[in-house]
């Protein structure tokens, strides 16, 4: 109810949700909003012009941009959040386990994801490609790998400081399970951070897919996807560069919606941010208010 309240009051969380939302419904549902076939081929219209039929015009096979833009929805952003709730999903438990048992446990979870990190995210990648070959599910593979031993370090970090707060000791003390602990006290507190560090990797993950695919090691043609839609249209940017402006608007405007949102469910979410928003926007209250009744201010 809070989240909502503070998405009611904050227009620009409240635009992102909106242009979030409809981007992942008319990406579940391409085949309704798509006027065209996305790989249909049709030299008549090789690089024609927007008309009514073809809201944002042709490429250089003649294929309705605004249906692949449609249907590029879905590489792009539904299997990347697929991938990111696997990749929150195998670092949450490794993370709950380790922060809340430490000990052994937690050096032995600590050290493989250190090992993990060790690697940078893009040599990862590359080299997942290197062995499996390119193609999207290869990229996404490559995700999961890069990703969850990061999301098993934050929230284990998150885990451990409420896993000493006094009503866990006190729930050990009386006998209550581990297990039940977890579920009743820890994983609750910890829904916000994870939520919060989801959305932020959420935008990162779609601009490093759009890049891999943009160097031509993601999804391969015909299948429509943004990156490779800006890589096909970079031979006539200079002649035609209303082809490379729809996917590169679309990547801009969805990642920006994401960042927003981010930023939103941040401050929504964390009450020393909450605090201190209030704080100073109650002091630019009182500066405002002592003007106009002539008093200086300091």
């Amino acid at each position: 109810m809070k989240l909502l309240k503070h998405m009611w009051k904050d227009k620009l969380a409240g635009v992102s949700l909106f242009i979030i939302a409809t981007t992942l419904v008319v990406g579940i549902f391409a085949p309704l909003f798509a006027p065209h076939d996305p790989d249909e081929v049709n030299m008549e219209l090789r690089f024609a012009s927007s008309s009514w039929e073809y809201l944002l015009g042709n490429d250089h096979l003649g294929r309705c941009i605004l249906s692949r833009l449609i249907y590029g929805i879905r590489p792009s952003v539904l299997w990347v959040l697929v991938v990111l709730a696997i990749s929150v999903g195998i670092g949450a438990i490794l993370g709950f386990i380790a922060g809340y048992f430490k000990g052994k446990t937690d050096a032995v979870v600590m050290r493989i994801c250190d090992v993990m990190l060790s690697f940078p995210g893009y040599v990862m990648t590359l080299a997942v490609i290197g062995i499996l070959g390119v193609g999207l599910e290869n990229i996404l593979i490559a995700f999961v790998l890069m990703k969850w031993a990061w999301f098993a370090r934050i929230i284990r970090t998150s885990v451990m400081q409420y896993a000493e707060a006094d009503y866990v000791r006190f729930s050990k003390a009386i006998g209550v399970s581990n297990i039940k602990i977890m579920l009743k006290h820890i994983i609750p507190v910890s829904l916000p951070d994870i939520a919060v560090i989801s959305s932020s990797s959420f935008g990162s993950m779609i601009l490093q897919l759009s890049g891999f695919s943009f160097l031509g090691l993601g999804i391969q043609a015909p299948k429509a996807e943004w990156g490779m839609m800006l890589n096909e249209a970079r031979e006539v940017m200079f002649s035609r560069p209303e082809l490379m402006l729809a996917p590169g608007l679309t990547i801009v405007i969805v990642v920006s919606a994401i960042n927003f949102l981010s930023d939103s469910l941040q401050v929504a979410l964390d009450p020393k941010l909450m605090s201190s928003q209030y704080n100073k926007r109650y002091g630019q209250t009182l500066v405002v208010a002592a003007k106009l009744q002539g008093k200086e201010v300091a």
